[in-house]
């Protein structure tokens, strides 16, 4: 998606649904895999409005929050400033697209990457991901297939491209990686399935 036309559609969503969105809860494949973990760096590519990345600052992570909406950065950085002062200094927000942004190697504790879109190679962009990783850490990414498989039917994220099993299968090294793909239905009945990726670098 072009980063004018995500950049309108959070403007939009802000607009006319600013409750709705201050209410979603962070995603529930990221409670499950990281509330277990003890805070250290975090990076959270293509956060949106930031519901991970609060959630992750107030249990104590440090978190970078990457997305390229100034719309739904500005939104984060102000539900962080209500939070308190000591959430908000844990939050470093930057404005920034994730096909061209560079991660620094090897630098965080965990690295999420949530329903990304695609631009480009899948495989590269779990590598990409990847990098960021420092030894010990964890990779978390979620992607929406396209197609519901059990009723052939488009779902929300017909038309788009986002990270799959298979992809991350392919990408990751499993000498350097203890990887746990899977596909998960989702709640709504019709609505597809997500893949979730969690992987723990041992090398």
């Amino acid at each position: 998606m072009k980063r004018e036309v995500w950049e309108e559609l959070w403007a939009r969503t802000l607009r006319e649904h600013p409750d709705k969105v201050a209410r979603r809860p962070p995603n529930a494949h990221l409670v499950r895999e990281a509330a277990q973990l003890r805070p250290g760096r975090a990076l959270d590519a293509g956060c949106g409005h930031g519901a991970e990345t609060l959630w992750l600052a107030a249990l104590g992570w440090q978190v970078t929050a990457v997305d390229f909406s100034a719309s739904a950065l500005a939104q984060g950085r102000s539900m962080a400033e209500a939070a308190g002062a000591d959430l908000a200094a844990r939050i470093v927000w930057a404005e920034g697209d994730l096909a061209t942004w560079q991660v620094e190697p090897e630098h965080f504790d965990l690295v999420v990457c949530l329903f990304v879109h695609v631009a480009g190679s899948v495989e590269e962009m779990v590598q990409k991901m990847a990098s960021g990783v420092a030894l010990g850490g964890a990779l978390l990414m979620v992607g929406h297939r396209p197609i519901d498989p059990v009723t052939g039917a488009k779902t929300a994220a017909a038309g788009q491209v986002q990270v799959a099993v298979e992809d991350a299968i392919a990408a990751l090294d499993p000498r350097r990686w203890n990887i746990v793909a899977e596909e998960h239905l989702r709640a709504v009945a019709g609505s597809g399935v997500d893949a979730v990726i969690y992987a723990r670098r041992v090398a």
